[in-house]
């Protein structure tokens, strides 16, 4: 098997509110993909890539896959650390994350997205990377080329 390159790195932290509990005082499952959002979307401003910036590029990035694995609950006032691994840029968006209690590093979640980008012109699905995109994700601090 062999090992998965990864591009970079990042990370982020969310504190658990209160609306995202279930009457069991769990993180309803849904909310994961939220807390998954928040920090994607932490790590392309980071990158000066947001989504303002992919729309004044010309490029809507949907989600055309996710995976989650449930490991342990989280709760209530729990900060969790998202730690991300960004393990495809070529011909499109595929992150690694491992969700965690922040003061323990006890695993909660392992998921993972793909995004695909998307021409905002012509609704086609661009399967190789556009250029602007690459150069924005090399300039994170931890950027390993393959």
């Amino acid at each position: 098997m062999n090992k998965k390159h990864i591009f970079c790195r990042h990370s982020h932290t969310v504190r658990v509110p209160f609306f995202d509990v279930d009457p069991m005082q769990i993180v309803w499952h849904g909310n994961y993909v939220k807390y998954l959002e928040v920090a994607r979307c932490a790590f392309l401003e980071s990158i000066g890539y947001g989504y303002d910036e992919m729309g004044r590029r010309g490029f809507g990035w949907p989600i055309v896959k996710m995976d989650l694995k449930y490991i342990r609950p989280a709760r209530f006032g729990q900060t969790i650390r998202i730690d991300m691994a960004i393990v495809e840029i070529d011909t499109c968006l595929r992150i690694d994350y491992t969700l965690s209690d922040e003061q323990t590093g006890e695993k909660l979640t392992r998921a993972s997205t793909t995004q695909a980008a998307v021409s905002l012109k012509t609704g086609e699905t661009q399967f190789q990377t556009p250029e602007s995109w690459l150069e924005a994700i090399r300039s994170h601090p931890t950027f390993q080329a393959a």
